[in-house]
Formats: C-alpha cells, structure tokens, sequence
C-alpha cells in the first residue's frame, strides 16, 4: 500500500484520488475551504462536465499539445466520464454542441457525486491545507511541506492545483512553482476562453444584448484568423459569449500583440443581394414609414438605434426616399457590423489558462514526471487546453485518472465499469463523514 499525496480538490484532483484509491492510501490536500470551489462556477453554474461529440472531434477541440493526450483521452474517454457521473447519481443530459450537463442544471450535482465516489473510496479530505512544497529526495518525491510548516511523507504526489483562471476559487498558480521547483520548465501563462474589450462606444448601449445565430469574423488586416457561427453577447466592456470565447483560443497570441478587427454578419442566412431584396420588400410595404421605425422590425430593441446611427441614413427620412446608395450601404453595415479589439479581459473571466508545466517532461500515459519519479501532474497545470463545450473538462478527467490508475494497487478498469460507490456501504460512508469528506 502506497501513501498517495493529491495537491489540489478541484475536478483533476478529485478524480486522480479516486482513480489511485484501490489498494492505496490518498490524501487531498485543498487550500480552499471546500472541494470543487472552481466546479460550483463552472458553465454559469450548470457544469458542463463533457461534450459527447465522437473521438476525433473531441481531439480536434484541443487547441494546445493535442497528440500530447491521446494515450489519456481514450484511457478515459467522454463516454466513460458519462458513465461514471450517471453511476455515482448524477443523472446528465446532452444539449446542443453535444455539450453533457447535469440535468438538474446544477453543478453542486457533479461536485456531490465527486464527493460520494471519494467517499466510497476511502479517500481523506484535507481542507484549509495549503501546500507550500513538494518533497524530493534522490530524484524522487518524498512528501509535501504544508504552510504551517509541518511534513506530510508520501510514496507519490500528484500535482493537480489548476492554473491562474478564477483566481478567486484558489487557483493562483502554485501548481507552476512546485514543478519549477522541482527542475520542470513551465512555458508562459496567458488567459484564454476569455472575453474581448473593444473601442467602439456604441457597445455599452448593447450591453447584456445577446445576438442568436450570427458569424463571427476575426482579421488581422486583411488576414482572416477565425470565422464561425453561433451566439455572443455584448458588454459594457466589448463582447463575450460562446462565440467570443472560443475565438480568443485562437488569436489571443495576435491580440497581445495588436488590435483586431471583428466583424459581426447579423444575417448570416442571407447574402447581401438576398438582403437587399428584403429591405426592398419591407419598404414598399410601408412606403411612408420613417426609417426608424422600418429598421425596428429587422433588429432587437436594443441594437436597432445604433444600426440607424451607423447606417447614416436620417432616422425621420422616408424610405421611400431612401437611395439605392444608402440602401446598399445599410446592407453592408448588417452583413459586416465591425468592432476593434484591443484585448482580452484577464484571468478573472478567463474559463482556463493558456500554458503551463511543458508535457515534453511528463509521461503522456501515466502523466509521471521524466525528472522526479512519483511526481505526477494533472489537469489544467499542464501546458494543455482545448475550446468551449466540455472539452476542458474531459481533459482534467482523463489526465487525472491517467495519473491515478497507474498508481492504483488493484485493476481499475472497474471505475469505468462499475462505480466504487455501489460497493459501499453506510459505515464507509459515516467513517468517511467524519473525516470531514
């Protein structure tokens, strides 16, 4: 029986303690004042726990070191992680995206069937236990120190502390000092899935406007760097939304370095001539409305006046007054409603973070450090991250079972197979209680 040390109760954490629990024994130990602080947040508080998309979508979702996490990702896929939160009483549903909530809407429901599996497992809980550093001796972790200075000796520690998103929930980046620590190159840090700030001022009167089934286009010039459709949600900063979010993954390196343009298509469905054609139709339909009121029925409330004033037509005039010139402009300005970002918002908002421990030192199989033996890293400290949906999520699963089960004394396919929970009974869990899980 080995002595299994885990830094970190957020979702990595969580699981690689489960995964490593047969046959072993494991300790938590979370600076927080609960587990999971991060998961309660997630998703608006709804969880997205995985997206149910196939394999190879899923592994086209990862943005950063995507080969990295195959040995991981189909050692615990997104169909297993389904499967384990349904068999520890977390009923789930699949929305649109493909995208696995808890049917409850609610995330506390991830968190409590987390909680019953490290019940069942055995695992002990340390809350308010902040760790300062981990403990090598001859090339191999020894243990954690605690902040108040005491020694914790441990067989193994896995390092599951998270990244620098949400640094209100504890993740303030000790993860990238313990591996630096302990020899590893950590590549720089930046926060991404994260909003945009824009010039533009118009856009604090659109603020908390959400705009269905748009395009966005992303340039740098006239280099487009991202192009997709979906929804968004303007700010009193700029924009953010699904979206958004997704496309600051992709051009948050070229954002740091300059502003980009963005271009919104509020009628992505229509090309510009078909457009036209429409407007031609609403206006013979109401000849001798102002323009005003003939742009209301094209656009929520909220965006209609900033659409009048960019479409520089006078809101009294007519429409039947209206020249094939300032028809024509008034299309383009719906088809390419442009904004500037000038940046992204920082870590406070940023769902994960950009970089990390550098996964050319670590195992991809076992998530095991090629320089410690028995230090082993999981989830969102490790220079890894895919898109909105689900997908980050997936990853801090499977990175942390990969890191678990190959500590773990006894076969653990069953995990997958057949819940821990289910072979518990009512003295494990009281015993459990006790101990503060």
């Amino acid at each position: 029986m080995k002595k299994i040390l885990v830094i970190g109760g957020g979702a990595a954490g969580m699981f690689a303690a489960i995964a490593a629990a047969p046959g072993n024994e494991v300790h938590i130990y979370e600076k927080n004042e609960r587990l999971g602080k991060k998961l309660y947040i997630t998703g608006k508080g709804r969880c997205n726990l995985t997206n149910a998309c196939d394999m190879e979508e899923l592994f086209e979702a990862v943005c950063t070191n995507r080969k990295f996490l195959y040995s991981a990702l189909y050692g615990f896929t997104n169909q297993d992680a389904i499967h384990f939160f349904e068999g520890h009483g977390c009923k789930t549903k699949t929305e649109r995206g493909q995208r696995v909530f808890p049917v409850s809407d609610k995330s506390a429901d991830v968190i409590d069937a987390l909680r019953r599996a490290l019940r069942a497992a055995g695992v002990h809980i340390h809350l308010n236990a902040q760790v300062k550093e981990v403990l090598v001796s001859d090339g191999a972790a020894a243990g954690i120190r605690l902040a108040d200075g005491s020694r914790i000796n441990g067989d193994a520690v896995i390092v599951a502390t998270g990244g620098r998103s949400y640094p209100s929930t504890g993740s303030t980046g000790d993860g990238y000092l313990f591996a630096e620590a302990c020899g590893h190159t950590v590549t720089e840090q930046y926060p991404s899935l994260v909003p945009f700030n824009t010039k533009e001022a118009f856009v604090k009167e659109l603020q908390g406007l959400s705009l269905k089934n748009v395009k966005l286009s992303v340039f740098d010039g006239k280099k487009r760097l991202y192009e997709a459709f979906g929804e968004m949600m303007f700010t009193h900063f700029g924009v953010t939304g699904p979206l958004v979010l997704t496309a600051s993954a992709s051009v948050q390196k070229r954002l740091r370095q300059k502003e980009l343009k963005l271009e919104i298509d509020l009628k992505p469905a229509l090309s510009e001539e078909q457009l036209d054609a429409r407007l031609l139709r609403e206006f013979e339909e109401g000849k001798n409305k102002q323009f005003k009121n003939a742009a209301s029925k094209l656009f929520p409330a909220k965006l209609t006046p900033v659409m009048i004033q960019l479409s520089r037509i006078n809101p009294e005039k007519k429409v039947n007054e209206i020249t094939r010139a300032e028809r024509s402009f008034f299309v383009h300005q719906i088809k390419h409603l442009e904004l500037t970002a000038t940046g992204l918002r920082d870590y406070n908002e940023a769902i994960i973070t950009k970089g990390g421990v550098a996964v050319k030192e670590i195992q991809p199989a076992t998530m095991e450090s090629k320089l410690v033996h028995g230090l082993y890293f999981a989830g969102e400290v490790l220079d890894v991250d895919a898109l909105t949906g689900g997908f980050n999520l997936q990853i801090a699963w499977a990175t942390g079972y990969a890191a678990g089960v190959h500590l773990a004394a006894d076969d653990t396919e069953t995990l997958k197979s057949n819940p821990p929970l289910q072979a518990t009974g009512d003295q494990a869990c009281s015993a459990a209680e006790q101990r503060g899980i």
